[in-house]
């Protein structure tokens, strides 16, 4: 894929530079990423990336066309949370880089949300791989870091004084994803806060603000809320599902709603066949399609190659899909002559009265392993982690 880049970035390559690297991203963040970090970027045509643009414009359009009831099947009743909004603030769409029979390189779907990604820390680690090689500049994402910012600051504090708007996590200094959070604080001037630490008098929320009591009028949410359940002794003064006079971005039954309940109701070339467990019809092969959990984040829960006692043992069957596999293509040449596969995040914005998300950045994540997931990688294999894609 655009081996001219790719011929270019591999020559140029070393662990200094890949140091520097990750030393930039630290000294940016003011603190290292938790995650490991790819030593190097994604390669992909603009034809490429046409067909991805291409199929989640396809994907969008279907979704809005849903109607609300069906949408509201997707939230559990115990997650269920006041005050829902008409559309998510957030929309990011995961596409594995795959081989079609005729050969040709083609994404495939495997799942979307309408849940914030990492966006402040993808944003700087493109423009940090442009510094290290400056390169990469002539093929970067062409939307201006103000731009980028005004973006998301217009999306998450809006008219509020940033002191009034928190980004909210559980035991934030714990997260894996510590670092987007400090680059998030440094991007819009507000705090990150844990969930223990959100007062509640009333109908209103606050929190410490240098020893004065804050009201807490929008939140930028990052707390998974049914993972809420697994924390033992957790105790909190605010509930979800109370009613209270605050703002979400976004609200956090979107991401119910946007999730792999949505996979068996989508219909393109780029989306791969997929039933809930319970409407798996007997004429299909088993062994084609991975087992998915419903609600599940960074792949847990999911079997690659499910059985029958597998799948009769479950008692929710409708809590899970069957996704037909697809096969990530192996093309991302490393330093030694190896290849690694790669997963394309796309990551949207959808402000309030747009007919459509608008397009910021991109997540990528490289592997040598079956699954796309950081954690699933050999500890002294190159190019995996998290990455960032260059079309050109």
């Amino acid at each position: 894929m655009i081996p001219e880049y790719r011929k270019q970035f591999n020559q140029e390559f070393s662990d200094e530079k890949y140091h520097q690297l990750k030393n930039i991203l630290t000294e940016k963040g003011g603190t290292a990423p938790g995650f490991r970090v790819s030593e190097s970027p994604i390669f992909l045509t603009k034809e490429f990336e046409k067909k991805l643009i291409d199929a989640s414009e396809s994907i969008i359009s279907q979704i809005k066309a849903m109607p609300a009831e069906l949408l509201q099947k997707a939230i559990p009743e115990n997650c269920r949370v006041p005050n829902d909004t008409h559309q998510p603030h957030f929309f990011t769409i995961d596409f594995g880089v795959c081989k079609s029979e005729d050969g040709a390189i083609e994404p495939q779907l495997i799942e979307l949300q309408a849940f914030p990604s990492l966006y402040a820390f993808q944003k700087v680690y493109e423009e940090t791989y442009c510094e290290v090689y400056p390169f990469l500049s002539e093929i970067r994402n062409p939307m201006p870091h103000e731009t980028f910012k005004n973006y998301l600051k217009e999306l998450i504090v809006g008219d509020e004084h940033p002191e009034n708007v928190i980004l909210l996590e559980i035991f934030p200094e714990r997260q894996k994803t510590a670092i987007d959070f400090a680059l998030t604080e440094k991007l819009l001037g507000i705090k990150t806060l844990c969930l223990t630490k959100v007062k509640k008098q009333g109908r209103k929320l606050y929190y410490e603000n240098n020893g004065k009591l804050t009201e807490i009028k929008r939140i930028y949410n990052r707390v998974i809320f049914d993972e809420l359940d697994n924390i033992p002794d957790l105790t909190t003064e605010f509930d979800f599902r109370e009613e209270v006079d605050v703002q979400w971005i976004t609200h956090p039954n979107w991401f119910f709603k946007i999730s792999k309940f949505l996979l068996p109701l989508l219909q393109h070339q780029f989306v791969p066949k997929s039933y809930f467990l319970h409407e798996f019809p007997e004429n299909e092969n088993l062994d084609h399609f991975v087992l998915k959990p419903l609600f599940s984040f960074a792949g847990s829960g999911v079997n690659l190659n499910p059985t029958k006692e597998v799948t009769d043992s479950i008692q929710d069957k409708e809590n899970y899909i069957l996704q037909r596999k697809v096969y990530y293509e192996p093309i991302f040449e490393d330093i030694n002559g190896d290849f690694s596969k790669a997963e394309i995040r796309l990551l949207y914005i959808w402000r309030e009265n747009d007919e459509r998300p608008i397009l910021l950045e991109n997540l990528g994540r490289m592997t040598k392993a079956a699954m796309v997931n950081v954690d699933f990688n050999k500890k002294d294999a190159i190019w995996i982690g998290s990455s960032n894609a260059f079309f050109g």
